[in-house]
């Protein structure tokens, strides 16, 4: 298996032709809650994002990945390492399936471990984070299922609509894998 392959999908680094993609994903308001999007994105902005992502984690602090089908090699969604802190050894994780169509077909599960194989084997990182909604059972599931424990509750951390809601903070310590 290749490091950045794993089951049913293969993780490829973003590409200047993918502003359309990411025009569609980044500004569906049905997912803004999960990144605490409150504005859509230009076309214009996001070239600018995909010239910067091209610098590597260290410089960005961060790495956005494209989760593709090994087949076709159709994109299915996004996998995100964030808040990457090399001292500490850290980063936080975010994923996306775009279409609710290729949902729980296990491409998400697959992105996910193969993300964590690199952050553990390539970066030496000692841990990942993720926050989830308490009522996000499909992504709970995800992250328990690679090997996440739930370590902390913040309690109204986010505003969905007016209402305050908490979020779980879970962790994977290299160790635990």
């Amino acid at each position: 298996m290749a490091l950045l392959e794993n089951g049913t999908v293969c993780l490829r680094a973003l590409e200047p032709g993918d502003v359309e993609l990411l025009y569609a994903w980044e500004n569906d308001p049905a997912v803004w809650h999960l990144s605490s999007t409150l504005v859509p994105f230009s076309r214009h902005i996001l070239r600018q994002y995909l010239d910067q992502a091209a610098q590597d984690i260290f410089t960005q602090k961060q790495l956005r990945l494209v989760i593709c089908l090994r087949t076709d090699l159709r994109p299915l969604g996004t996998i995100d390492l964030f808040e990457f802190e090399p001292h500490h050894k850290r980063a936080g994780v975010g994923i996306l399936i775009a279409e609710p169509a290729d949902r729980g077909k296990g491409y998400a599960r697959d992105a996910l471990d193969a993300l964590i194989a690199y952050a553990f084997s390539v970066l030496d990182l000692r841990q990942l984070h993720c926050q989830i909604a308490p009522e996000n059972e499909a992504s709970l599931s995800l992250f328990q299922k690679a090997g996440f424990r739930v370590t902390g509750r913040l309690e109204q951390w986010y505003n969905v609509d007016g209402a305050y809601r908490d979020m779980l903070f879970l962790q994977l310590l290299r160790s635990d894998s």
